[in-house]
């Protein structure tokens, strides 16, 4: 397992807030601007902007609409075909009333008058309109699948509620900008982390009802309810009066899940945030994260280091019969192997049989040979291995002056930033034989070297 982004949606879940939260990740906004550009839907321009959330620093993703496209708090408008447009929507990605308190001088606007030639006598766009669209777009054949998946998501979710086919079901034009910029930003900005997989544990919904057109819905409203319940997302309501899962958001969630489950230890390589637009009792917020399994980070534990990473593997057995020459060669065996360390111990087992305990420390992808060299040079029948966190500082080999010439040291760098200096064993023994003095004497002079380069 690699990388995998977890979609944390304990606050709810939006078209813009997802996009943001991609873009904070380290989506390339550059990338994102580009499909934008090449979308065949004019009277748009999208912005990107810091803001604070419960007072942490949030990405914000915007898009704005011009008059004739004039945004009233929806990112979806469903199903309304020649009638007038729902009064309350169900959907609040693009409520600009913003609740921000602090909204940045560093923004990013992006004007999207395109010079396409549109047909505007109908009000309404169906879902094959919006494939064309989407396939007309300057994106990768992947992050195309992910829009159209979401899309016909939205699309089935929105049939069942009003009992008619999917083909039938209609975007009033105004909604469906704002829907297919969000929803074509987040496959694109999606594709552009490249991840390996999905991990949406379940969607938090407030409560409540919203007014429409068709009446008074209740929270979740019917498109997020199917969504859920055709895609088995589980589903919990918190105590907040308003709605949390947009059916944006909830398709959004729908489509890129590959995982209900988070790994049991991961490791967290960096956090998103993305900012809502509304206030309500929680931040409304979406904190995404790129993760990596704690075991699938034990064998890629930076082998490019000397030290490694934070994972290492713990070999360990326990063999009675065994003599110490034949322990001692197996520790030279085990070394040769890539055993980051060994040793063994003496112990007493059961029955108070006198033996030796022989742990070993490696990677993951060197457990196959420490195996193989312990079952040949020790009387051992069997192996316990144990997967170890370990703290690591930072060290790198460096090159020393003594009076006995160059030597090699460990620099180790301490967490007040510090460094502390240590000769290698290789070098003072090898000087050490080289003049025929004591050991001790040449580790004290490379010591004095060390601490003046320090």
């Amino acid at each position: 397992m690699g990388t995998m982004l977890y979609l944390e949606c304990a606050a709810g879940i939006s078209g813009d807030m997802t996009v943001a939260a991609l873009l904070d990740l380290g989506a390339r906004e550059a990338v994102m601007c580009t499909a934008l550009e090449s979308l065949p839907v004019e009277g748009f321009d999208v912005r990107v902007s810091r803001v604070k959330k419960a007072g942490l620093d949030a990405c914000d993703f915007a898009v704005l609409l011009d008059e004739a496209h004039e945004n009233r708090d929806h990112d979806m408008e469903y199903l309304h075909g020649p009638a007038p447009a729902c009064d309350d929507f169900h959907d609040h990605d693009h409520d600009h009333d913003h609740d921000h308190d602090h909204d940045h001088d560093h923004d990013h606007d992006h004007d999207h008058d395109h010079d396409h030639d549109h047909d505007h006598d109908h009000a309404h766009r169906g879902l094959p309109e919006i494939d064309a669209i989407i396939d007309a777009a300057a994106m990768s054949e992947r992050a195309k699948a992910v829009a159209h998946r979401i899309f016909a998501i939205l699309a089935q979710a929105e049939a069942q509620a009003h009992g008619v086919p999917a083909d039938q079901v209609h975007f009033h034009e105004v909604g469906a900008v704002d829907s297919i910029v969000d929803i074509v930003a987040a496959a694109v900005c999606l594709d552009d982390l490249d991840v390996d997989g999905v991990v949406v544990r379940g969607l938090t919904e407030g409560r409540g009802t919203v007014r429409c057109q068709h009446g008074v819905l209740p929270v979740p409203v019917p498109a997020v309810a199917n969504i859920a319940a055709q895609h088995a997302i589980p589903l919990s309501i918190a105590d907040v009066q308003g709605e949390l899962v947009t059916p944006t958001g909830a398709a959004i969630a729908a489509a890129v899940r590959t995982a209900s489950e988070l790994p049991e230890r991961f490791i967290v390589r960096k956090t998103g945030i993305g900012a809502g637009k509304r206030s309500y009792a929680v931040p409304s917020m979406l904190r995404a994260m790129l993760i990596e399994d704690a075991g699938s980070c034990a064998s890629a534990a930076d082998a490019s280091t000397p030290h490694g990473g934070p994972f290492v593997w713990k070999l360990e057995t326990e063999v009675d019969d065994c003599p110490g020459e034949a322990l001692g060669y197996a520790m030279e065996r085990l070394f040769a192997a890539g055993a980051r360390e060994a040793h063994y111990a003496p112990v007493f087992m059961k029955k108070n049989r006198p033996a030796y305990q022989v742990q070993a420390l490696c990677a993951e992808e060197d457990i196959a040979a420490l195996e193989q060299v312990l079952f040949e040079e020790t009387t051992t029948i069997g192996i316990r291995r144990t997967p170890m966190e370990r703290t690591v500082l930072p060290r790198e080999i460096v090159q020393v002056s003594t009076t006995f010439g160059p030597m090699r040291a460990k620099c180790v760098a301490m967490p007040d930033g510090t460094r502390r200096l240590y000769p290698e064993y290789e070098d003072v023994a090898a000087a050490a034989r080289a003049q025929e003095l004591p050991y001790q004497d040449v580790y004290r002079a490379a010591l004095e070297a060390c601490a003046k380069d320090a």
